[in-house]
Protein backbone atom coordinates (compact mmCIF):
# COMPACT_ATOMS: atom_id res chain seq x y z
CA UNK A 1 0.00 0.00 0.00
CA UNK A 2 2.64 2.68 0.93
CA UNK A 3 4.74 1.68 -2.51
CA UNK A 4 1.57 2.58 -4.19
CA UNK A 5 1.16 5.76 -2.39
CA UNK A 6 4.59 6.08 -2.77
CA UNK A 7 4.27 6.08 -6.73
CA UNK A 8 1.14 8.80 -6.78
CA UNK A 9 3.25 10.84 -4.66
CA UNK A 10 6.66 10.81 -6.42
CA UNK A 11 4.98 12.63 -9.83
CA UNK A 12 2.78 15.20 -8.01
CA UNK A 13 6.00 16.40 -6.34
CA UNK A 14 7.74 16.26 -9.20
CA UNK A 15 4.85 18.65 -10.62
CA UNK A 16 4.76 20.87 -7.77
CA UNK A 17 8.53 21.29 -7.89
CA UNK A 18 8.40 22.01 -11.69
CA UNK A 19 6.35 24.92 -10.76
CA UNK A 20 8.30 26.58 -7.52
CA UNK A 21 11.49 26.78 -9.57
CA UNK A 22 9.88 27.95 -12.63
CA UNK A 23 8.05 30.63 -10.54
CA UNK A 24 11.16 31.25 -8.51
CA UNK A 25 12.92 31.60 -12.20
CA UNK A 26 10.28 33.92 -13.41
CA UNK A 27 10.71 35.99 -10.30
CA UNK A 28 14.29 36.41 -10.10
CA UNK A 29 14.01 37.63 -14.15
CA UNK A 30 11.83 40.13 -13.14
CA UNK A 31 13.73 41.40 -10.82
CA UNK A 32 17.16 41.62 -13.04
CA UNK A 33 14.40 43.71 -15.25
CA UNK A 34 11.83 45.37 -13.68
CA UNK A 35 10.25 46.25 -10.27
CA UNK A 36 6.55 44.94 -9.93
CA UNK A 37 3.94 43.27 -7.12
CA UNK A 38 5.43 39.95 -5.64
CA UNK A 39 3.16 36.89 -7.29
CA UNK A 40 2.88 33.34 -6.64
CA UNK A 41 2.00 30.28 -8.22
CA UNK A 42 -1.93 30.40 -9.93
CA UNK A 43 -2.98 33.27 -7.44
CA UNK A 44 -0.09 35.79 -9.01
CA UNK A 45 -0.05 39.01 -7.00
CA UNK A 46 -3.37 38.69 -5.74
CA UNK A 47 -2.58 38.83 -2.10
CA UNK A 48 -0.80 42.25 -2.83
CA UNK A 49 -3.36 43.51 -4.87
CA UNK A 50 -6.23 42.79 -2.17
CA UNK A 51 -3.49 44.62 0.68
CA UNK A 52 -3.38 48.02 -1.36
CA UNK A 53 -6.39 48.00 -3.23
CA UNK A 54 -7.12 51.68 -1.23
CA UNK A 55 -3.79 52.81 -3.03
CA UNK A 56 -3.61 51.25 -5.95
CA UNK A 57 -2.76 55.00 -7.61
CA UNK A 58 0.15 55.32 -5.40
CA UNK A 59 1.42 51.48 -5.19
CA UNK A 60 1.63 51.43 -8.79
CA UNK A 61 3.46 54.90 -8.60
CA UNK A 62 6.44 53.17 -6.26
CA UNK A 63 6.60 50.59 -8.43
CA UNK A 64 7.11 52.30 -11.60
CA UNK A 65 9.44 54.95 -9.53
CA UNK A 66 11.96 52.13 -9.56
CA UNK A 67 11.95 50.05 -12.42
CA UNK A 68 14.23 50.61 -15.14
CA UNK A 69 11.67 50.37 -18.11
CA UNK A 70 9.13 52.45 -16.17
CA UNK A 71 6.72 49.15 -16.66
CA UNK A 72 5.39 46.43 -14.73
CA UNK A 73 3.83 43.62 -15.43
CA UNK A 74 0.90 42.82 -12.99
CA UNK A 75 -0.46 38.57 -12.86
CA UNK A 76 -3.46 38.39 -10.86
CA UNK A 77 -5.99 35.16 -10.51
CA UNK A 78 -9.46 35.85 -12.30
CA UNK A 79 -7.88 39.19 -14.51
CA UNK A 80 -5.83 39.41 -17.57
CA UNK A 81 -2.37 39.78 -17.56
CA UNK A 82 -1.31 43.81 -16.86
CA UNK A 83 1.03 45.86 -18.22
CA UNK A 84 1.40 49.22 -16.71
CA UNK A 85 3.41 52.05 -17.91
CA UNK A 86 4.78 55.56 -17.97
CA UNK A 87 7.32 55.18 -20.66
CA UNK A 88 6.45 57.80 -22.93
CA UNK A 89 7.88 55.73 -26.10
CA UNK A 90 5.18 52.99 -24.70
CA UNK A 91 2.17 55.30 -24.59
CA UNK A 92 3.08 57.00 -27.97
CA UNK A 93 3.69 53.50 -29.48
CA UNK A 94 -0.18 52.16 -27.96
CA UNK A 95 -2.10 55.31 -29.22
CA UNK A 96 -0.36 56.31 -32.29
CA UNK A 97 2.25 54.32 -33.94
CA UNK A 98 0.77 50.75 -33.31
CA UNK A 99 -3.04 52.11 -32.65
CA UNK A 100 -4.56 49.36 -34.62
CA UNK A 101 -3.10 46.74 -31.93
CA UNK A 102 -4.67 48.50 -28.94
CA UNK A 103 -8.17 49.26 -28.82
CA UNK A 104 -10.53 49.43 -25.77
CA UNK A 105 -11.20 45.50 -25.84
CA UNK A 106 -14.03 43.49 -24.62
CA UNK A 107 -12.56 42.97 -20.91
CA UNK A 108 -12.88 47.16 -20.70
CA UNK A 109 -16.24 47.67 -22.52
CA UNK A 110 -17.99 44.77 -20.66
CA UNK A 111 -17.01 46.75 -17.22
CA UNK A 112 -19.07 49.99 -18.55
CA UNK A 113 -21.73 48.44 -20.97
CA UNK A 114 -24.49 49.60 -18.28
CA UNK A 115 -23.23 53.01 -17.90
CA UNK A 116 -22.02 54.27 -21.19
CA UNK A 117 -23.43 51.61 -23.64
CA UNK A 118 -22.49 51.83 -27.01
CA UNK A 119 -21.08 55.51 -26.64
CA UNK A 120 -17.97 57.02 -27.68
CA UNK A 121 -16.31 55.71 -24.74
CA UNK A 122 -16.83 52.18 -25.16
CA UNK A 123 -16.43 50.90 -28.67
CA UNK A 124 -13.76 50.51 -31.21
CA UNK A 125 -13.46 50.23 -34.98
CA UNK A 126 -16.65 51.72 -37.13
CA UNK A 127 -18.66 52.39 -34.40
CA UNK A 128 -16.20 54.74 -32.57
CA UNK A 129 -15.49 56.00 -35.45
CA UNK A 130 -19.13 57.11 -37.00
CA UNK A 131 -19.48 58.91 -33.26
CA UNK A 132 -16.35 60.31 -33.82
CA UNK A 133 -17.22 61.78 -36.99
CA UNK A 134 -20.88 62.98 -35.08
CA UNK A 135 -19.02 65.31 -32.49
CA UNK A 136 -16.66 66.86 -33.90
CA UNK A 137 -18.85 69.30 -35.25
CA UNK A 138 -19.65 70.38 -31.81
CA UNK A 139 -15.68 71.31 -31.42
CA UNK A 140 -15.47 73.48 -34.57
CA UNK A 141 -13.68 76.68 -34.43
CA UNK A 142 -17.04 78.72 -34.58
CA UNK A 143 -18.04 76.13 -31.67
CA UNK A 144 -15.43 77.39 -29.48
CA UNK A 145 -15.69 81.27 -30.25
CA UNK A 146 -19.37 81.03 -29.85
CA UNK A 147 -19.13 79.20 -26.44
CA UNK A 148 -17.60 81.49 -24.00
CA UNK A 149 -19.78 84.81 -25.33
CA UNK A 150 -23.00 83.22 -25.16
CA UNK A 151 -23.51 80.09 -23.40
CA UNK A 152 -20.82 80.22 -20.51
CA UNK A 153 -20.82 83.51 -20.32
CA UNK A 154 -24.85 83.49 -19.21
CA UNK A 155 -24.15 80.68 -17.46
CA UNK A 156 -21.47 82.09 -15.07
CA UNK A 157 -23.44 85.73 -15.01
CA UNK A 158 -26.99 84.24 -13.88
CA UNK A 159 -25.90 81.50 -11.71
CA UNK A 160 -22.58 80.55 -10.27
CA UNK A 161 -21.81 84.05 -9.21
CA UNK A 162 -25.20 84.75 -7.61
CA UNK A 163 -24.74 82.10 -5.84
CA UNK A 164 -20.97 83.01 -5.00
CA UNK A 165 -22.24 86.58 -3.93
CA UNK A 166 -24.57 85.31 -1.78
CA UNK A 167 -21.90 83.27 0.16
CA UNK A 168 -19.42 86.31 0.32
CA UNK A 169 -22.15 88.86 1.86
CA UNK A 170 -23.85 86.46 4.12
CA UNK A 171 -23.47 87.92 7.62
CA UNK A 172 -23.71 84.10 8.55
CA UNK A 173 -20.29 82.70 7.23
CA UNK A 174 -20.42 79.08 6.22
CA UNK A 175 -18.49 76.82 4.36
CA UNK A 176 -19.51 75.79 1.16
CA UNK A 177 -19.09 72.70 -1.50
CA UNK A 178 -17.02 74.28 -4.44
CA UNK A 179 -16.59 71.27 -5.91
CA UNK A 180 -20.65 70.38 -6.24
CA UNK A 181 -21.01 73.69 -7.37
CA UNK A 182 -18.29 73.37 -10.23
CA UNK A 183 -20.10 69.81 -10.87
CA UNK A 184 -23.53 71.19 -11.29
CA UNK A 185 -22.24 74.48 -13.42
CA UNK A 186 -20.36 71.52 -15.60
CA UNK A 187 -23.86 69.52 -15.74
CA UNK A 188 -26.26 72.16 -16.87
CA UNK A 189 -23.37 73.57 -19.91
CA UNK A 190 -22.94 69.90 -21.19
CA UNK A 191 -26.57 69.34 -20.74
CA UNK A 192 -27.66 72.63 -23.04
CA UNK A 193 -24.83 71.60 -25.47
CA UNK A 194 -25.46 67.83 -25.77
CA UNK A 195 -29.79 67.84 -25.07
CA UNK A 196 -30.28 71.31 -25.68
CA UNK A 197 -31.92 71.04 -22.02
CA UNK A 198 -31.33 73.13 -18.92
CA UNK A 199 -31.66 70.98 -15.69
CA UNK A 200 -31.09 74.22 -13.55
CA UNK A 201 -28.70 72.28 -11.03
CA UNK A 202 -27.55 75.26 -9.96
CA UNK A 203 -30.81 77.38 -9.22
CA UNK A 204 -30.03 78.76 -5.37
CA UNK A 205 -33.33 76.72 -4.07
CA UNK A 206 -32.12 73.25 -5.64
CA UNK A 207 -28.46 73.39 -3.63
CA UNK A 208 -28.86 72.03 -0.06
CA UNK A 209 -30.01 68.77 -1.64
CA UNK A 210 -28.17 66.74 -4.27
CA UNK A 211 -28.95 66.55 -7.77
CA UNK A 212 -30.97 63.16 -8.25
CA UNK A 213 -29.52 63.28 -12.19
CA UNK A 214 -25.84 63.97 -10.95
CA UNK A 215 -26.02 62.02 -8.05
CA UNK A 216 -27.28 58.87 -10.49
CA UNK A 217 -24.08 59.56 -12.89
CA UNK A 218 -22.14 59.55 -9.58
CA UNK A 219 -23.28 56.03 -8.72
CA UNK A 220 -22.96 54.67 -11.86
CA UNK A 221 -19.81 55.96 -12.23
CA UNK A 222 -18.25 54.80 -8.63
CA UNK A 223 -19.69 51.24 -8.99
CA UNK A 224 -18.18 51.00 -12.65
CA UNK A 225 -15.11 52.02 -11.53
CA UNK A 226 -15.39 49.28 -8.73
CA UNK A 227 -16.14 46.71 -10.95
CA UNK A 228 -12.57 47.11 -12.11
CA UNK A 229 -10.46 47.44 -8.90
CA UNK A 230 -12.58 44.45 -8.18
CA UNK A 231 -9.36 41.54 -6.98
CA UNK A 232 -11.70 38.78 -8.82
CA UNK A 233 -14.04 39.96 -11.80
CA UNK A 234 -16.23 36.92 -10.76
CA UNK A 235 -17.63 39.38 -7.75
CA UNK A 236 -19.56 41.83 -10.07
CA UNK A 237 -20.90 39.56 -12.42
CA UNK A 238 -22.79 37.31 -9.88
CA UNK A 239 -24.12 40.78 -7.69
CA UNK A 240 -25.29 41.76 -11.27
CA UNK A 241 -26.66 38.69 -11.90
CA UNK A 242 -28.61 38.91 -8.72
CA UNK A 243 -29.30 42.46 -8.76
CA UNK A 244 -27.79 42.70 -5.22
CA UNK A 245 -26.02 45.50 -3.75
CA UNK A 246 -23.81 47.71 -5.47
CA UNK A 247 -25.11 46.36 -8.74
CA UNK A 248 -28.55 46.93 -7.79
CA UNK A 249 -28.03 50.61 -7.29
CA UNK A 250 -25.97 50.57 -10.94
CA UNK A 251 -29.53 49.37 -12.24
CA UNK A 252 -31.93 52.08 -10.00
CA UNK A 253 -29.29 55.01 -11.26
CA UNK A 254 -29.38 53.94 -15.10
CA UNK A 255 -32.73 53.85 -14.94
CA UNK A 256 -33.31 57.31 -13.99
CA UNK A 257 -30.43 58.50 -16.35
CA UNK A 258 -32.43 56.79 -19.51
CA UNK A 259 -35.26 58.03 -17.91
CA UNK A 260 -34.10 61.82 -17.93
CA UNK A 261 -32.75 61.43 -21.52
CA UNK A 262 -35.29 59.41 -22.86
CA UNK A 263 -38.02 62.53 -21.81
CA UNK A 264 -35.82 64.91 -23.15
CA UNK A 265 -36.26 62.90 -26.73
CA UNK A 266 -39.43 62.75 -26.22
CA UNK A 267 -40.64 66.06 -25.33
CA UNK A 268 -38.07 67.16 -28.65
CA UNK A 269 -39.80 64.94 -30.65
CA UNK A 270 -42.96 66.03 -29.20
CA UNK A 271 -42.78 69.41 -30.05
CA UNK A 272 -40.77 69.01 -33.22
CA UNK A 273 -38.18 70.93 -31.54
CA UNK A 274 -34.46 71.73 -32.83
CA UNK A 275 -31.46 73.62 -32.41
CA UNK A 276 -28.02 73.64 -32.18
CA UNK A 277 -27.55 71.07 -29.58
CA UNK A 278 -25.70 67.19 -30.07
CA UNK A 279 -29.18 65.47 -29.72
CA UNK A 280 -30.81 67.52 -32.65
CA UNK A 281 -28.17 67.23 -34.66
CA UNK A 282 -28.90 63.55 -34.36
CA UNK A 283 -32.32 63.88 -34.24
CA UNK A 284 -31.98 65.29 -38.12
CA UNK A 285 -29.72 62.10 -39.01
CA UNK A 286 -32.91 59.70 -37.83
CA UNK A 287 -30.59 58.16 -35.73
CA UNK A 288 -31.62 55.50 -33.44
CA UNK A 289 -32.65 56.48 -29.73
CA UNK A 290 -30.40 53.17 -28.28
CA UNK A 291 -27.36 55.14 -30.25
CA UNK A 292 -28.35 58.90 -29.05
CA UNK A 293 -28.69 57.71 -25.85
CA UNK A 294 -25.57 56.12 -24.86
CA UNK A 295 -23.57 59.00 -27.31
CA UNK A 296 -25.24 61.52 -25.34
CA UNK A 297 -24.88 59.77 -21.40
CA UNK A 298 -20.86 59.88 -22.90
CA UNK A 299 -20.96 63.13 -23.48
CA UNK A 300 -22.30 64.37 -20.72
CA UNK A 301 -20.14 61.69 -18.41
CA UNK A 302 -16.97 63.19 -20.05
CA UNK A 303 -17.81 66.75 -20.05
CA UNK A 304 -18.95 67.41 -16.22
CA UNK A 305 -16.12 65.38 -13.86
CA UNK A 306 -13.36 66.29 -16.08
CA UNK A 307 -13.50 70.22 -15.96
CA UNK A 308 -15.23 70.39 -13.16
CA UNK A 309 -12.41 68.00 -11.07
CA UNK A 310 -9.41 69.89 -13.03
CA UNK A 311 -10.43 73.21 -11.23
CA UNK A 312 -11.73 72.02 -7.97
CA UNK A 313 -7.67 70.90 -7.50
CA UNK A 314 -6.63 73.85 -8.77
CA UNK A 315 -8.41 75.96 -6.65
CA UNK A 316 -6.84 73.64 -3.65
CA UNK A 317 -3.54 74.51 -5.26
CA UNK A 318 -4.06 78.05 -5.52
CA UNK A 319 -4.43 78.60 -1.76
CA UNK A 320 -1.65 76.73 -1.09
CA UNK A 321 0.23 78.87 -3.27
CA UNK A 322 -1.09 82.57 -2.70
CA UNK A 323 2.07 84.01 -4.62
CA UNK A 324 0.66 82.19 -7.62
CA UNK A 325 -2.66 83.39 -7.57
CA UNK A 326 -1.47 87.06 -6.62
CA UNK A 327 0.29 86.46 -10.43
CA UNK A 328 -2.68 85.19 -11.77
CA UNK A 329 -5.24 87.76 -10.52
CA UNK A 330 -2.46 90.19 -12.23
CA UNK A 331 -2.73 88.65 -15.42
CA UNK A 332 -6.63 88.28 -15.08
CA UNK A 333 -6.61 92.50 -14.63
CA UNK A 334 -4.14 93.34 -17.49
CA UNK A 335 -6.81 91.61 -19.94
CA UNK A 336 -9.75 92.39 -18.79
CA UNK A 337 -8.59 95.99 -19.40
CA UNK A 338 -8.43 95.64 -22.72
CA UNK A 339 -11.71 94.02 -23.40
CA UNK A 340 -13.78 91.52 -21.25
CA UNK A 341 -12.66 87.76 -20.22
CA UNK A 342 -15.77 86.31 -22.05
CA UNK A 343 -13.68 87.78 -25.61
CA UNK A 344 -12.34 84.40 -26.88
CA UNK A 345 -9.09 86.75 -27.77
CA UNK A 346 -9.25 87.35 -24.27
CA UNK A 347 -8.84 84.26 -22.75
CA UNK A 348 -6.33 82.94 -25.11
CA UNK A 349 -3.73 85.60 -23.85
CA UNK A 350 -4.25 84.03 -20.48
CA UNK A 351 -1.30 81.99 -20.27
CA UNK A 352 -0.20 82.06 -16.99
CA UNK A 353 -3.59 80.63 -15.92
CA UNK A 354 -3.40 77.85 -18.53
CA UNK A 355 -0.13 76.97 -17.35
CA UNK A 356 -1.35 77.14 -13.85
CA UNK A 357 -4.48 74.27 -15.56
CA UNK A 358 -1.99 72.28 -17.34
CA UNK A 359 0.16 71.76 -13.81
CA UNK A 360 -2.86 71.13 -11.58
CA UNK A 361 -3.88 68.33 -14.25
CA UNK A 362 -0.46 67.28 -13.85
CA UNK A 363 -0.54 66.21 -10.40
CA UNK A 364 -4.43 65.41 -10.84
CA UNK A 365 -5.59 64.17 -13.92
CA UNK A 366 -8.98 64.20 -14.35
CA UNK A 367 -8.24 60.47 -15.69
CA UNK A 368 -6.11 59.00 -13.66
CA UNK A 369 -5.10 55.60 -15.94
CA UNK A 370 -6.81 54.52 -18.99
CA UNK A 371 -6.39 50.70 -20.36
CA UNK A 372 -6.34 48.75 -23.99
CA UNK A 373 -6.35 45.26 -24.32
CA UNK A 374 -4.39 43.99 -27.28
CA UNK A 375 -5.19 42.05 -29.97
CA UNK A 376 -2.29 39.96 -31.14
CA UNK A 377 1.14 39.59 -29.86
CA UNK A 378 3.46 42.21 -29.65
CA UNK A 379 6.79 43.78 -28.30
CA UNK A 380 7.13 47.29 -26.38
CA UNK A 381 9.66 49.86 -27.49
CA UNK A 382 11.29 49.17 -23.91
CA UNK A 383 11.32 45.20 -24.67
CA UNK A 384 8.45 44.10 -22.55
CA UNK A 385 6.64 41.23 -24.19
CA UNK A 386 2.68 41.72 -25.21
CA UNK A 387 0.41 38.56 -25.36
CA UNK A 388 -2.80 38.60 -27.04
CA UNK A 389 -5.89 39.44 -24.51
CA UNK A 390 -2.94 41.37 -22.77
CA UNK A 391 -4.59 44.72 -20.39
CA UNK A 392 -1.90 47.40 -22.18
CA UNK A 393 -2.38 50.64 -18.98
CA UNK A 394 -0.65 54.25 -20.01
CA UNK A 395 -1.20 56.08 -16.85
CA UNK A 396 -0.72 59.83 -16.24
CA UNK A 397 -1.24 60.05 -12.76
CA UNK A 398 2.27 58.15 -12.04
CA UNK A 399 3.55 60.26 -15.17
CA UNK A 400 2.87 63.12 -13.34
CA UNK A 401 5.48 61.95 -10.31
CA UNK A 402 8.22 60.19 -12.22
CA UNK A 403 11.26 61.67 -11.05
CA UNK A 404 12.87 61.09 -15.05
CA UNK A 405 9.65 62.66 -16.59
CA UNK A 406 9.74 66.03 -14.26
CA UNK A 407 12.85 66.23 -12.19
CA UNK A 408 13.53 66.04 -8.28
CA UNK A 409 10.58 68.67 -8.12
CA UNK A 410 8.06 66.32 -9.58
CA UNK A 411 5.40 66.88 -6.20
CA UNK A 412 5.78 70.85 -5.94
CA UNK A 413 2.77 72.87 -8.05
CA UNK A 414 5.43 74.42 -10.10
CA UNK A 415 3.58 76.19 -13.19
CA UNK A 416 6.76 77.50 -14.53
CA UNK A 417 7.55 73.90 -15.92
CA UNK A 418 4.54 75.27 -18.65
CA UNK A 419 6.40 78.36 -19.48
CA UNK A 420 8.75 79.53 -22.39
CA UNK A 421 9.16 82.52 -22.56
CA UNK A 422 8.61 85.95 -20.46
CA UNK A 423 8.19 89.63 -21.51
CA UNK A 424 8.22 92.57 -18.90
CA UNK A 425 6.60 89.95 -16.44
CA UNK A 426 4.30 88.36 -18.56
CA UNK A 427 4.10 84.98 -20.18
CA UNK A 428 3.84 84.71 -23.38
CA UNK A 429 4.92 81.87 -25.16
CA UNK A 430 3.89 78.73 -23.60
CA UNK A 431 6.02 75.41 -23.60
CA UNK A 432 5.09 72.20 -26.24
CA UNK A 433 5.20 69.41 -24.34
CA UNK A 434 4.83 66.16 -25.67
CA UNK A 435 1.01 64.64 -25.45
CA UNK A 436 2.80 61.10 -25.08
CA UNK A 437 4.59 62.49 -21.73
CA UNK A 438 1.44 64.24 -20.77
CA UNK A 439 -1.27 62.05 -22.07
CA UNK A 440 -4.18 63.66 -19.65
CA UNK A 441 -5.96 64.37 -22.93
CA UNK A 442 -5.01 61.01 -24.25
CA UNK A 443 -2.99 61.85 -27.56
CA UNK A 444 -3.10 60.05 -31.07
CA UNK A 445 -6.49 58.81 -33.36
CA UNK A 446 -8.47 58.92 -29.72
CA UNK A 447 -6.94 62.27 -28.93
CA UNK A 448 -9.89 64.27 -26.67
CA UNK A 449 -12.04 66.62 -29.30
CA UNK A 450 -12.97 68.83 -26.79
CA UNK A 451 -9.71 69.69 -25.54
CA UNK A 452 -9.64 73.46 -26.59
CA UNK A 453 -13.15 74.06 -25.40
CA UNK A 454 -12.03 72.60 -21.95
CA UNK A 455 -9.68 74.77 -21.64
CA UNK A 456 -11.86 77.80 -22.57
CA UNK A 457 -14.41 76.90 -20.06
CA UNK A 458 -12.16 76.41 -17.10
CA UNK A 459 -9.87 79.52 -17.94
CA UNK A 460 -13.09 81.61 -18.27
CA UNK A 461 -14.49 79.98 -15.06
CA UNK A 462 -11.27 80.36 -13.25
CA UNK A 463 -10.49 84.00 -14.20
CA UNK A 464 -14.15 85.15 -13.41
CA UNK A 465 -13.69 83.63 -9.84
CA UNK A 466 -11.01 85.00 -9.12
CA UNK A 467 -11.33 88.21 -10.43
CA UNK A 468 -14.23 88.99 -8.04
CA UNK A 469 -13.87 86.49 -4.90
CA UNK A 470 -11.03 84.84 -2.80
CA UNK A 471 -11.47 81.06 -2.03
CA UNK A 472 -10.21 79.39 1.19
CA UNK A 473 -10.74 76.22 2.43
CA UNK A 474 -12.27 75.40 5.35
CA UNK A 475 -9.60 72.90 6.70
CA UNK A 476 -6.22 72.76 5.66
CA UNK A 477 -6.03 68.88 5.66
CA UNK A 478 -4.44 67.36 2.61
CA UNK A 479 -7.50 66.19 0.75
CA UNK A 480 -7.76 62.60 -1.05
CA UNK A 481 -7.81 61.87 -4.30
CA UNK A 482 -10.17 59.39 -5.56
CA UNK A 483 -9.92 57.70 -9.00
CA UNK A 484 -12.96 56.94 -10.35
CA UNK A 485 -13.98 56.70 -14.01
CA UNK A 486 -13.12 60.32 -13.56
CA UNK A 487 -11.17 61.52 -10.48
CA UNK A 488 -12.85 63.62 -7.59
CA UNK A 489 -11.80 64.98 -4.48
CA UNK A 490 -13.23 62.74 -1.56
CA UNK A 491 -16.03 63.99 0.51
CA UNK A 492 -15.70 67.74 -1.39
CA UNK A 493 -14.19 70.88 -1.12
CA UNK A 494 -15.42 72.85 1.66
CA UNK A 495 -14.47 76.65 1.39
CA UNK A 496 -15.36 80.13 2.27
CA UNK A 497 -15.93 82.68 -0.18
CA UNK A 498 -14.37 86.50 0.32
CA UNK A 499 -14.96 89.55 -2.20
CA UNK A 500 -11.80 90.57 -3.54
CA UNK A 501 -11.41 94.21 -2.78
Amino acid sequence: MSSILSLLFFPLLCLLSFVFVRWRFRCSRKLLSSAGPTSYPAIGCLISFYKNRHRLLDWYTDMLSVSQTQTIVVSRFGAPRTIVTTNPINVEYMLKRNFSNYPKGKPFTEILADFLGKGIFNVDGDLWYKQRQLVVHEFSAQSIRYYPENLLKEELEKKLMPVLESASDSDDKKAMDLQDLLRRLAFDLVCKVSLGFDPCCLDQCSLEAPHPIIEAFDVASEVCARRGAAPLPAMWKVKRLFSIGSEKRLKEAMGRIHSFIAKVIHDKKTKNSSGDDLLSKMGLNREEEEFMMDTVISFIMAGTDTTSSAMTWLFYLLSCHPDVEKELVREIEFVNQDQELSKYESLKNLRLLKACISESMRLFPPVAWDSKHAIANDLLPDGTQIRTGDRVTYFPYGMGRMESLWGADRLDFKPERWISVMEEGRVTVLKNISPYKYPVFQAGPRACLGREMAFIQMKYVVASILKRFRIRPESMVTPVFVPLLTAHMAGGFNVFVYRRQ
